[in-house]
């Protein structure tokens, strides 16, 4: 009898590179080591190692010295690694030359990102901002492939020119497909403008909840809402905006109507071409009468998640709409520490999304804020 072997390919090993250099903390730098490792487990990669490099020497040809490049290499082969993952943004030119001092891939937070919202999108607009998130990280690399297909047919007498033609073809081709897809992504934002419009003149406030990925904010929209909108422990679980209507009841025995809204999660260093493939998304938040910011209170780096929310919210132009922080996970708190961090944050709702408690207190926030 043969014996029976596994047939899934095992998951790619990677080798992850966090930077720090003067402008960043220890602390920081570690916290930052911490989330790309969360980015590669949500991808289901395999992490054969890490390690924080301190770069002194700024070398634009590695984002580092020779020397401790050569040496990070070295640890990553030594790990069995197929690629390593930098939490930095890497150049085209950059990665072109770390795959070419190593001898494997090599790729970048940027990548690792576009790549999980490439995976989790499932309407459709969803999926045509991941698609073009990913054609404007692919465009500018797209030179890289060829010069290694060039280097693999040994630079043959008419090689150069045809691979010249066959990659000015294919820039032609994204960038017209980039061209369709931004068309399209703006007829969704006109949808979305008029659907605005339509609560406008219902008179319904719109509440956003915002907050760092993983934060918990659709658990606390689940919390609110009472609705089965899906809730995972992993970074960017939520790409497309939930909305749900909810009634309270109003004075004199009147009903009041609020939508909620759950958003796709910030993140530091959030991919530019990620800002705007998904601005329409991120849009719900700039046009809300209201903002639940959402806050993991058990996570040490919240002071720093607060500032990343709170920095995108102003590029969005969303800095002048009123806000109440939603301090989430208390239960993994005790009641005193519950009780500093409500002082630390005025205006704040120590919660528990898991198991609601708290929410009369945001209620009441909320209500008061909206003047219902």
């Amino acid at each position: 009898m043969k014996e029976l072997h596994k047939t899934e390919p095992e998951a790619p090993r990677v080798f992850l590179a966090g930077l720090r250099d003067s402008s960043i903390s220890a602390e920081e730098a570690a916290d930052l080591a911490a989330e790309l490792a969360g980015l590669a487990r949500t991808l289901d990669l395999d992490i054969a190692g890490s390690e924080i490099v301190h770069v002194r020497e700024q070398n634009p040809r590695y984002g580092m010295g020779s020397g401790k490049a050569r040496e990070l290499a070295d640890k990553a082969l030594a790990a069995g690694a197929r690629c390593i993952v930098f939490d930095r943004e890497l150049s085209p030119s950059q990665q072109r030359n770390w795959e070419t001092l190593s001898g494997i891939s090599a790729a970048d937070r940027q990548e690792l990102i576009i790549r999980i919202f490439a995976a989790r999108a499932k309407t459709r607009e969803a999926g045509l901002q991941a698609e073009l998130a990913e054609l404007l990280y692919a465009l500018p690399r797209l030179s890289h492939k060829y010069v290694d297909l060039a280097r693999q047919r040994g630079g043959h007498y008419g090689t150069r020119g045809s691979g010249e033609t066959r990659l000015e073809t294919d820039k032609r081709l994204v960038r017209k497909r980039i061209g369709e897809l931004r068309k399209e992504i703006e007829d969704v934002r006109r949808s979305r403008r008029i659907q605005r419009r339509q609560r406008e003149r219902q008179g319904t406030p719109v509440c956003a909840l915002v907050g760092y990925t993983n934060a918990g904010k659709s658990s606390l929209h689940r919390a609110l809402t009472g609705s089965e909108a899906a809730v995972e422990d992993k970074l960017f679980a939520t790409l497309d905006p939930t909305a749900r209507r909810v009634s309270r009841p109003g004075p004199s025995g009147s009903r009041r109507n609020i939508i909620f809204t759950d958003t796709v999660g910030f993140i530091r260093r959030l991919p530019h071409n990620l800002v705007d493939a998904f601005r329409s998304t991120l849009e719900e938040a700039a046009e809300a009468d209201i903002l639940i910011h959402v806050l993991d209170a058990s996570d040490p780096a919240r002071e720093a998640r607060s500032r990343t929310v709170l920095d995108v919210l102003e590029d969005l132009g969303a800095g002048n709409i009123p806000l109440i922080t939603a301090l989430n996970k208390v239960d993994l708190l005790g009641r005193e520490e519950a009780a500093v961090l409500e002082g630390e944050f005025p205006g704040s709702a120590a919660v528990s999304a898991k198991n609601k408690q708290g929410l009369d207190r945001l209620w009441n926030l909320l209500e008061k804020k909206l003047k219902l």
